[in-house]
């Protein structure tokens, strides 16, 4: 897809590859580091992919990020969606939202390597937080 076209998708659009890209790596990232059975690597990767879960690992990336970056985290944030997760705040489910995406603006322009970049801060910054709980 070319940047111009990416450019043109809803941010809505963006966060809902962004969230199968985010799924997928956390899931992966769980079944090579851990040796949870199935229903106990369902918990985690809760755990990771909840609006709470993004919205901290979101406030954790920010100041890792480019200005375009910022620019697709901005437009992500201000988009509207017609309901809110039972269990977030509107504020944690924009930031949510804006970091998915982030990741489905960065996925479609090809930029694997700095999907792989962050997301390697972010496991190393939380998973042993979160497969503690």
């Amino acid at each position: 897809m070319s940047d111009a076209a990416v450019r043109e998708l809803s941010p809505l659009a963006l966060a809902f590859v962004g969230d199968g890209v985010f799924e997928t790596l956390v899931r992966t990232a769980l079944v090579q580091n851990t040796r949870l059975a199935p229903g106990r690597l369902h918990a985690m990767a809760v755990k990771f992919v909840s609006a709470p879960g993004q919205f901290r690992i979101l406030e954790f990336l920010l100041p890792h990020l480019t200005e375009e970056e910022l620019a697709v985290v901005h437009r992500g944030k201000n988009s509207s969606k017609a309901s809110v997760a039972k269990h977030a705040t509107p504020e944690q489910y924009r930031a949510s939202t804006a970091f998915e995406s982030l990741l489905g603006w960065l996925h479609l322009t090809g930029q694997q390597p700095r999907i792989e970049q962050l997301f390697d801060l972010v496991w190393r910054q939380f998973s042993p937080e979160f497969l503690q709980r």
